[in-house]
């Protein structure tokens, strides 16, 4: 899947109507992706995230939610604290 809109730097929106919330601690990798990055969803279901976005030409991950959910904020906490 295709970017359709990435404008506000943690919410990307895919071109199948998805729309995922960007980890704070992983915004970092986003920085190079263009509209033309092609991203993968993939279950990942872990304390933090529920699924992880794939860029295959680099081979990163960013961890998501679903726009609209709220982050567990103490695992967000350790997360960012542990690295």
């Amino acid at each position: 899947m295709k970017i359709r809109t990435h404008s506000e730097s943690h919410v990307v929106e895919l071109d199948d109507g998805s729309r995922w919330q960007i980890f704070p601690g992983d915004l970092d990798l986003t920085l190079s992706w263009k509209p033309d990055t092609e991203l993968h969803v993939e279950p990942h279901g872990d304390r933090v995230s529920s699924h992880v976005l794939v860029n295959p030409e680099d081979h990163s991950c960013v961890r998501v939610i679903a726009s609209g959910e709220t982050w567990p904020a103490g695992e967000v906490r350790n997360a960012l604290r542990d690295g």
